[in-house]
Formats: structure tokens, sequence, C-alpha cells
């Protein structure tokens, strides 16, 4: 059996969904697991919404369009007279109004938030489901917050492995052999059935929860790009596309921040020697990229940039150094706050982070160590990484910068620049 996984892109109007519809008609001798993402950008859009709803302001004109868009859709999908029942659609429309309207003081925010922006994954799943039950296609719909379980961490919430690994064996198993499924990405529950988001652009990450726990072929994720390239064709000229990588290799390419696969997608399938493939669903018949066991040589430079950084120093405030003591209570806060170092940096008296700049983080993080540590931080900052660089590769990237921070290791360059 194969999982495919298509994202926003792929699925943002009703021809891009009937695209997708062909792709896996291309397949009609494997058994599929298919996890969507949300239709275009609905993540955002229901993001503007759950933002306005906990500042009390109004909403109502984005929940308009929200409605509309999946509206037009559907009517372009399902041409008249419509026989397909889409009552299940219309009551995700009815819970999500119903939600928005509730009072939310004293509710967990974060909890809020996954409640509310699970609302995208669950309407393309259901549409797209119907649209293929409509075209004779044996495939069921199934809840992936009933089948793959984390902890309460909002969010970003953590994998109960043990207890989701067997849901999904159980309840797909058997029945694969007589319908593929349609579930979706991104999304969760917690033991008590409240619901989780697994981190933004989270449906790679459950695309190889189920390929692992059904021991699949392969994990397929069709994007608007041929592969992986080794830079941003939007950011970059002359782009190369790799043909294959190493699981390592892969796997340091999104630690630093490359956008193509999410950075938890990668180890699972390792884990299990399942093969991921990152391939086009433009041109579908084009190989893409392949990640699997083994090494690769002579890559070339891969560049990767990451924007929306904040520089956060943090200096003693007496005459002792930087010790081990002090990069433990400020490591410990770091994992307490669940924030990513994206590179990092130390002198005798300073310790230099680059996060990713989540206000709330931020803030929270100031307020913890202000009174053990004299703060000094920068914001709207962006990070440039090349990986196995050369010096034509350095000099492409830091010619005529305002740079903060520049770090280089054997085969990792890396500056933090305004």
């Amino acid at each position: 059996m194969k999982v495919f996984k298509f994202g926003g892109a792929s699925i943002k109007d009703a021809n891009s969904i009937r695209n997708m519809t062909d792709i896996v008609a291309e397949y009609p001798d494997d058994a599929l697991v298919i996890v969507v993402s949300a239709i275009g950008k609905t993540t955002n859009k229901l993001e503007q919404i759950f933002f306005k709803k906990l500042k009390d302001e109004d909403f109502s004109s984005d929940l308009d369009e929200l409605t509309e868009y999946h509206s037009i859709i559907i009517q372009d999908l399902f041409k008249e007279p419509i026989d397909i029942d889409l009552k299940p659609v219309n009551e995700l429309f009815t819970d999500l109004k119903s939600i928005l309207a509730s009072n939310v003081k004293n509710r967990n925010g974060a909890q809020l938030y996954d409640t509310i922006v699970s609302f995208g994954e669950l309407l393309s799943s259901t549409i797209i489901g119907l649209y293929m039950q409509g075209n004779g296609m044996k495939i069921n719909w199934v809840d992936a917050r009933s089948l793959i379980k984390t902890d309460p961490t909002y969010r970003e919430g953590k994998i109960d492995w043990e207890i989701t690994e067997s849901l999904i064996k159980e309840t797909l198993t058997e029945k694969l052999s007589e319908s593929n499924f349609i579930t979706q990405g991104f999304i969760g529950s917690t033991k008590d059935g409240h619901t989780t988001t697994l981190g933004r652009e989270g449906s790679d990450f459950t695309a190889a929860i189920f390929g692992a726990s059904l021991d699949a072929e392969s994990v397929t994720i069709w994007k608007d790009v041929p592969g992986i390239l080794n830079a941003d064709p939007k950011r970059f000229e002359k782009t190369q596309l790799y043909s294959n990588l190493s699981y390592q290799e892969a796997a340091e390419m999104t630690y630093y921040g490359a956008s193509v696969i999410h950075p938890k997608t990668i180890k699972p399938l390792a884990n299990k020697n399942i093969s991921l493939l990152v391939r086009s669903f433009k041109s579908p018949s084009m190989k893409g990229t392949e990640i699997s066991k083994g090494d690769i040589h002579d890559l070339p430079p891969t560049y990767v940039v990451k924007d929306k950084q904040c520089l956060v120093s943090f200096g003693v405030k007496d005459l002792t150094f930087i010790n081990e003591k002090n990069l433990s209570i400020i490591f410990h806060i770091l994992d307490k706050l669940n924030i990513k170092i994206n590179m990092m940096q130390n002198s005798a008296v300073s310790l230099t982070v680059c996060i990713d700049y989540r206000e709330d983080k931020v803030n929270k993080l100031l307020q913890t160590l202000e009174n053990d540590f004299k703060i000094l931080y920068n914001q709207d900052l962006q990070l440039i990484t090349i990986k196995n660089y050369t010096q034509e590769a350095v000099n492409r990237v830091s010619a005529n910068r305002d740079i903060l921070v520049e770090q280089r290791t054997r085969h990792t360059y890396q500056i933090v620049v305004k």
C-alpha cells in the first residue's frame, strides 16, 4: 500500500481537486491512504478568525469569505442536479459557527486555536471524499483524530506512537483491501478527545505517521515543484533538482528550515526504511525526488532561507562567565517553552540564539530570564543557511549584507542578516 499527501496548493480550487482525483485514478491496483491539507489558504483564514475571536473583534466578513470560497468549489465540483448528499459539509459549517458563537473567556487559547483551525482539513477531506465517491471511486472518509493520539500540547501535539500505531493498524489494515481511505493532515486528539494540531504544515508528518504505522511501500508528497530543489526558485535563480537524497541529508535540510518537507516527516519513515517521494502534481509523470537509505555524494550547495527570525543574546550581569550552569538555565527554559534553536553562538560572557519569532513565546522567554541575564534582542531578521557550502556559494549570499552573526562548520555556513 501507499500513502499520498496533497497540500493546500494542490487542492486550491475545483480544477485542482479534479487533477488530484486524476492522479489517484492512475493507481487502481494500489491500496491508498490519502492525506489532505486544508484547501488553499483556508488555515490562514481560520487563524485570522481565531485571533479576531480572541480579541472580541468582528470576524463575520472573514467567515463569510471562507464559506463562499468553499461554496464556489462545491458548486463547480457538484454540477446541478446534485445527487450527492452534502449534509456532512453543512454540518461542519454549523459546528464551526457554533464554536465561534460560544464564550471564550477562561478557555485555553491554544486549545481553542486547534479546535477552530482543524475545520480546514475536516472540510477539505469531506468535500474531496464525496467528490471521489460521486465519481465511482471506492474511498471512505476517516477522522484522523480518532487514530492519531497526542499529548495535550496544543498547537504542536506530541504523538503517542504506541496507541496511534495500534489504532491505525486495527482500523485500516484489513479494510484497505476493499477501499481506499481519505483523511486529514495536521490534526489529532488527546486521550480525552480534545482536538490537537501537529504544528503548521504538519500534514507531511501525518502522512509519515500513517506510512510508518501501516508499513507502507512508500509515502508521496505531491507539491507544486518538480521535487526537492537545492534552493527556493522564488528566491534563487538556476536551481538544481535532487533526484535522490539520503534520509540524513533530507533531515538536516528540514532542520535548517527547508520548507518542502515538514521536519518531523523523515524519522518515522527512516526507522521503517520506507521511501519518501516528493513529486509534482503539475507534472505527475515526472519522477521527482526519492529520499531513502544510503549516502549520496558530491551534492551541490543547498540554500535555505528562514524569515521572521529573532536574535536573542543572554549576557551575564556580573563579571562571571557564561558557564555550564548558565547554559543549563537558558536551555531548560527554551525547552520548557518549546522554542527551537535555529542557530546559536556563545562567547565568554554571552549566549546568542536565533529562533523563530512568535511574539507570545519570545515575550515569555524574556520575562522568565530577565532577572538572571542581561537580554538584548532583534526581530524581523533572516537566517540563511548553506549546506555543503563552497566559497562561491558563501559569496553569493553574503555580499552586500548587513550580517549580525556568521558561523561556519565543516559542511554548513550560516548568517543572520537584517
